[in-house]
């Protein structure tokens, strides 16, 4: 398997992975879905509320509020040395007060540790008039995106196999024609073969395709060759998102040999 990174900012990457079968990737991108572990609010106690909003909807807020996750510091609550009981290994608190006009936004939340603050901090949560206010209290705790949304740290993960565009040799000046009416650099032609500039503008070409009624240049893909792509909701980077889902994915292919094994 060869793996190219081909865009790796803080919170998205494009990855190419050669040598390999669609529903490996496809097994990634549902780890990372629904088994990659994140924090996320899961009790709030409101001791003031004066605000127009429900005490249920600024719950709901909070509850979506990415919350930067350290994995190596934190355990599941259920399986925590504390045996449930909550400690500083499985829960995260964190308090708000606010009073007066004004917006109160994710970044109000005020940690017990400074190591714990909200770094996507512009989001709003209520919107507060003369003589309103906001006092509460909140937990947040690991979770995975299988048991709440809130917990789904990856926000639409997807994959696409690399396109093959073939023609029929014998219409070569037809296809030089139909590529002249392109955007310019959009496509080249390469043996019997039409490349794009950029795979994301494969839809673009078909659209061409359809409106020439071109039946002479035929659209594969390659199973082989993918295109991941994924974004996180800030509460960790896409690098930490990927090795950590990967480990995850290591983890459950060797249980399942073990099972096997023992047939």
């Amino acid at each position: 398997m060869k793996v190219d990174i081909k865009e790796l900012k803080t919170k998205k990457a494009v990855i190419k992975i050669e040598d390999t079968k669609p529903y490996f990737v496809n097994s990634l991108r549902r780890i990372m879905l629904s088994e990659l572990p994140k924090l996320a609010v899961d009790d709030v106690v409101i001791y003031d509320n004066t605000s127009a909003l429900f005490d249920e909807i600024i719950t709901h807020r909070l509850g979506l509020v990415p919350i930067p996750t350290d994995l190596s510091l934190l355990s599941f609550r259920d399986e925590c040395v504390c045996k449930g009981k909550g400690c500083p290994n499985c829960i995260v608190r964190y308090t708000l007060s606010k009073e007066g006009a004004g917006m109160i936004y994710s970044g109000d939340l005020q940690p017990a540790e400074k190591s714990w603050a909200i770094t996507e901090d512009k989001i709003h949560i209520v919107e507060l008039f003369e003589e309103q206010r906001l006092i509460l209290e909140v937990e947040a705790v690991l979770g995975r995106g299988r048991d709440h949304a809130k917990w789904q740290g990856v926000q639409a993960p997807s994959y696409r196999m690399e396109p093959i565009i073939e023609f029929d040799s014998k219409k070569l000046d037809d296809v030089k024609k139909f590529i002249e009416k392109l955007p310019k650099d959009f496509a080249k032609i390469k043996g019997n073969k039409i490349e794009l500039s950029d795979i994301k503008k494969l839809s673009i070409l078909e659209s061409y395709i359809d409106q020439e009624n071109i039946d002479f240049i035929k659209i594969k893909k390659d199973p082989t060759k993918v295109l991941f792509s994924f974004e996180t909701d800030g509460s960790f980077s896409a690098k930490d998102a990927l090795v950590e889902s990967v480990k995850i994915l290591e983890k459950k292919y060797a249980e399942f040999g073990k099972l096997i094994n023992n047939l």
